[in-house]
């Protein structure tokens, strides 16, 4: 997949998802997130969510919860719902340097197909420069940001409208990740 072979090359990709497209990268490449960062003109204390293919691809950071909440987080994956969970596991460049990060499994089966290839969590953003609306069309992604990025893959985004809805367990520490 050659999607996969930019974000291994240390490239940044920019996809469709379920409400908007993402600009995406390998999470454990500082200079790739450093990219997205520089794109978006976005602060690194935010924070960057990870996309996996299932469940699986987090399960260092469920295997912190107890049973009922984990089950909560299962319940609703594949899904639109990105998750706050306890971290040891990714930098701070990814965490925005707390001790959570924000995860999903995306009802999206292109975004999910990413990240399956790749083996492992990719970071995701939406596909917008700061303060401007996340884009939601090929032809639009393509337009702004095929000369920034190194692959603009062709898709289409889902049935959601807008971003993810981001919910915290209890005591969790969040801020916005758009």
């Amino acid at each position: 997949m050659a999607a996969v072979d930019v974000l291994q090359r240390g490239g940044i990709l920019a996809h469709a998802t379920e409400g908007v497209w993402g600009l995406a990268c390998d999470p454990l490449n500082f200079a790739a997130v450093q990219g997205i960062l520089k794109i978006k003109a976005r602060s690194e204390d935010k924070g960057l969510l990870l996309l996996g293919a299932s469940s699986e691809f987090f399960a260092d950071q469920l295997s912190a919860l107890n049973a009922t909440d984990r089950q909560t987080i299962e319940d609703s994956w594949p899904g639109h719902v990105t998750w706050i969970l306890p971290d040891t596991e990714y930098p701070a460049w990814v965490s925005g340097g707390r001790t959570t990060v924000a995860c999903r499994v995306p009802d999206h089966e292109q975004a999910r197909a990413i990240t399956a290839n790749m083996g492992r969590p990719i970071a995701s953003t939406s596909l917008n420069l700061a303060g401007k609306p996340p884009l939601k069309t090929y032809a639009e992604a393509f337009a702004q940001f095929a000369h920034i990025v190194d692959m603009v893959l062709p898709g289409q985004i889902g049935k959601a409208t807008g971003p993810s809805k981001i919910l915290q367990l209890q005591g969790s520490d969040t801020q916005s990740l758009r």
